[in-house]
């Protein structure tokens, strides 16, 4: 499973969420950080990435193209580094099996 965190995520989430997701990228880290939606969007479908958002344009264009990319919003607001790491890993079985299946497009986490 291979998690790709937009701008409004801080890099630092690669790093504490490795261990679990050790395939993870930030578009800071891929020289994408201003990289339009569409861009983002195509290089997370043609390298298998699952796209992690709090922008709902990604939710939309999930609902009107499906997958792939898969996409997991995350609906926190405003929160830390660490609240965001905690939620991944809290809901990490989740996030697991929504990978895995082939119709789902997003994932909603609050």
């Amino acid at each position: 499973m291979k998690l790709h965190f937009g701008q409004n995520f801080s890099p630092r989430l690669v790093r504490l969420l490795s261990d679990m997701y050790p395939a993870c990228s930030h578009v800071h880290d891929l020289g994408m950080d201003r990289s339009s939606d569409t861009e983002v969007w195509n290089y997370a479908a043609e390298h298998g990435y699952t796209i992690v958002s709090k922008d709902a344009d990604f939710h939309q264009r999930s609902l009107l193209l499906g997958a792939p990319p898969k996409v997991v919003w995350i609906r926190q607001g405003n929160c830390t580094v660490s609240d965001t790491a905690a939620l991944l890993r809290e809901r990490f079985i989740a996030v697991e099996r929504f990978h895995t299946k082939r119709d789902a497009a997003f994932l909603a986490l609050s």
